[in-house]
C-alpha cells in the first residue's frame, strides 16, 4: 500500500507508526522483532527503517598498537525492510540517504527495493561523518535531497541514472522527506528552508516528517507557516517516547 493513501484518508482516523534501526552487526534480528511484535497490538500504519552509512572506527592490534577500519555498524536497511513487512505484513518505509552513497549505490538499491515489492521510501540527505566537520558528498553522490529525489522521479519514469531505459519498469517509488520546525542547522534562515521544502513537494514528495521538537507550538506554527507558503502535503511530526 502506498503511504500517500494512508496520509490522504478521509475518514478521520488517527494513525500511528514508528521507526526502527537495523540491528547492530552480528547481533540478528531477534530482539528487533520481539519489540515489532509488542508494538503490533497498537495496530501499527507503517514502521520506518533508518539507514547508516560507513564510519571510521579504531581497533587495537598487537604492540598496544591501533589501526583505523571503515565499516557500517548497521548494515541491512533494505533485508531489514523486507523482512518486517513479509513477517508482520506492515508497510515499511526504508530510509533512502545521500551520505555515504554513490548514485550508482542508489541506483542499485532502487532495484533490490523494487525487486522485494517495497514501495515507500523516505528520501533524506543524512548527517555528514562524524570525522567531518561538515557534510562532504561522496564522490559520485549527491550534496542535497533535490538531487536524490531527481533520481528517484527518473527511475519512477524509467530510465537508469544514465539516462538509459529500464526494459521493464516495475512499480513506482512513492516518497517523503525530513523538514525542521526550528530550522535546520545548515540553513541560513527559515524561510530558505521552506522554500526547499516547496522545492521538495514540487518535485514530488507525498508529505513531510518533521525532526524531533520538543514544544508543540513549534510544529504548529511551522505548519500555518508552510500552508501560507504554498506547501499543502501531509507534514507528520515526528516525536520520540
Amino acid at each position: 500500500m502506498n503511504i500517500k493513501e494512508i496520509l490522504n484518508s478521509t475518514d478521520g482516523s488517527k494513525h500511528f507508526s514508528f521507526e526502527v534501526l537495523p540491528p547492530l552487526k552480528g547481533t540478528g534480528t531477534e530482539r528487533l522483532f520481539s519489540t515489532i511484535e509488542k508494538f503490533k497490538e497498537f495496530n501499527p500504519a507503517y514502521i520506518n527503517i533508518t539507514t547508516h552509512h560507513s564510519e571510521y572506527v579504531y581497533r587495537e592490534v598487537e604492540g598496544g598498537q591501533y589501526e583505523r577500519l571503515r565499516l557500517r555498524r548497521r548494515p541491512g536497511t533494505v533485508a531489514i525492510a523486507a523482512a518486517i513487512q513479509n513477517k508482520f505484513g506492515i508497510p515499511v518505509i526504508p530510509h533512502v540517504i545521500c551520505s555515504g552513497a554513490s548514485a550508482f549505490d542508489i541506483e542499485y538499491e532502487l532495484i533490490d527495493l523494487q525487486f522485494l515489492g517495497i514501495e515507500n521510501l523516505l528520501l533524506l540527505r543524512g548527517d555528514k561523518a562524524k570525522e567531518d566537520s561538515r557534510y562532504v558528498p561522496t564522490p559520485g553522490g549527491y550534496s542535497h535531497t533535490t538531487e536524490l529525489i531527481e533520481q528517484v522521479n527518473k527511475f519512477n519514469e524509467g530510465f537508469f541514472n544514465d539516462g538509459t531505459p529500464i526494459k521493464n519498469p516495475g512499480g513506482k517509488f512513492g516518497f517523503g522527506v525530513a523538514c525542521y520546525p526550528e530550522k535546520h542547522e545548515e540553513a541560513p534562515n527559515i524561510e530558505m528552508d521552506m522554500e526547499y521544502l516547496k522545492l521538495k513537494q514540487d518535485l514530488g514528495a507525498d508529505y513531510a516528517v518533521t525532526q524531533l521538537f520538543y514544544d508543540n507550538q513549534k510544529y504548529f506554527d511551522f505548519v500555518k507557516r508552510a500552508r501560507e507558503m504554498g506547501i499543502t502535503m501531509p507534514i507528520i511530526p515526528g516525536l520520540k517516547p
